[in-house]
């Protein structure tokens, strides 16, 4: 660089150099003057298809899981649910032992008293039997002494009249028989009083009896709770481990679709960056025909429209006629030796995208174009692939035709233009393009027409 000493200081003056290397001409030709073939940036990760499908297998199978999960813990809470109300049962049920429990020991206790009463009563009526019994048992002495079970002589010796003694031997006598009545009523009730006794010993025993079937139903009552609380519990702690594997397999979903979100953000990022790098290629080899054309037919016109590169037997003349109609439209069954044509009817997607309408080529129109000047080809992709000497894709070179196909046969074809780009016209819709190769579903051989 040359510097020019100013008052304002120095300022760098690049020195203009008289000529272009070739190679510098060469880099001009390929990548445009204008800017518009700066290099794409780096590639973006593109993860691949089955990277995809398998985070996708692996979010679907988590959701799967969660699904699963879910409905085990529906059934879990249905069933602690059944477990809370048989616990509330069993609760009642045991209050209810409680209650039965707590009537018979006072039905017991009451029974004991009255037979505590009742053996009173006895015993009393017992002991006044044998008091009377006593009493009898000295007047019947007294009597007997006395020679007479009436009385004794001396009373109705003192008598004063007959009609005193009278009187006094029928006193005798009632007394006599009073005590033998007091006698008998005191057996009678004695007799009342033992089988009341009796009774009430018996009632005592029954309800001794149904105090302590009310102690077993509460104990049993008591043991069927604790076990259903047990179950309970732990069908609330199977719940809880339930949840938390239900989280735990939620988390890992969300993993796994954060993952299917990542590679598919990773895929259209790197899509949009071959879309960028097409465009910018599809550029440089419009750039290049442009230059090919030109250096063959001594330039064109400013507007005008691009000329057709000659026909011959060079490849290089092959492909600057390839690379003349990019961004022509593609239009099934379009395309001769002459240049683009009206594409035609296929009933179907062509149909739907108006090929019929449009000026253009499909894949094997434009090879048929581009080796108008070697070989006049079918317009059957399946006859290019069988039209030359076939090569296997290891040994392609610039020029061969490549094509891509599977059992049922062969569905496209495109000119490999070296360093893995090919020329191409794709599919309805779009426009003859430079892209690179793909190498799904593509042929094992390359067709060479020249070389």
């Amino acid at each position: 660089m040359a510097v020019v000493a100013g008052r304002a200081g120095q300022v760098r003056v690049p020195r203009v150099r008289r000529g272009l290397s070739v190679s510098t001409l060469t880099l001009v030709i390929l990548f445009g003057a204008g800017g518009t073939g700066l290099a794409a940036p780096p590639p973006p990760p593109n993860p691949s298809d089955s990277e995809i499908d398998s985070s996708k297998a692996d979010a679907n199978a988590k959701a799967g899981e969660v699904g699963r999960l879910t409905n085990q813990l529906a059934q879990a809470e249905q069933k602690l649910t059944q477990l809370q109300d048989d616990v509330e049962l069993k609760q009642e049920q045991a209050n209810k032992a409680l209650v039965d429990l707590q009537t018979a020991q006072d039905a017991a206790t009451q029974a004991e008293n009255d037979a505590k009463a009742a053996r009173a009563e006895a015993d009393a009526a017992s002991a006044a039997i044998e008091q009377a019994r006593a009493d009898l048992k000295t007047f019947a002495a007294a009597s007997f002494q006395q020679g007479s079970t009436v009385g004794s002589l001396g009373a109705y010796l003192s008598s004063d009249s007959p009609k005193d003694m009278l009187a006094r031997a029928q006193l005798l006598d009632a007394v006599g028989g009073n005590r033998l009545n007091a006698l008998d009523r005191l057996q009678q009730a004695q007799t009342e009083k033992s089988n009341k006794d009796a009774a009430a010993r018996k009632a005592a025993e029954l309800a001794q009896q149904k105090r302590d079937a009310a102690r077993r139903a509460k104990n049993s009552a008591d043991v069927a709770q604790t076990a259903a609380e047990r179950a309970q519990d732990s069908q609330a702690a199977q719940n809880t481990q339930l949840e938390q594997n239900k989280s735990d397999v939620e988390q890992q979903l969300y993993a796994a679709q954060a993952k299917v979100s990542g590679l598919q953000g990773q895929r259209q990022r790197y899509q949009d960056w071959l879309a960028q790098k097409q465009r910018e290629d599809d550029e440089r080899a419009r750039q290049a025909a442009l230059a090919a054309a030109a250096a063959g037919g001594g330039g064109r016109p400013a507007g005008g429209p691009a000329p057709s590169g000659p026909a011959g037997s060079s490849i290089e003349a092959v492909i600057a006629r390839a690379l003349s109609k990019l961004g022509m439209p593609y239009a099934w069954g379009g395309g001769n030796a002459s240049g683009p044509t009206r594409g035609i009817r296929d009933g179907g997607v062509a149909d739907r995208y108006g090929d019929y309408n449009k000026i253009g080529f499909d894949c094997s129109g434009l090879m048929i174009y581009a080796f108008a000047g070697v070989a006049g080809l079918p317009h059957y992709s399946g006859y290019q692939y069988t039209a030359g000497r076939q090569v296997p894709l290891s040994q392609m070179r610039r020029g061969d035709l490549l094509f891509w196909g599977g059992p049922e046969g062969i569905h496209h074809v495109a000119l490999y233009l070296g360093g893995g780009q090919m020329v191409e016209a794709p599919q309805s819709g779009l426009r003859v393009r430079v892209a690179p190769v793909r190498y799904g579903g593509i042929m094992p051989y390359a067709t060479r027409l020249v070389g």
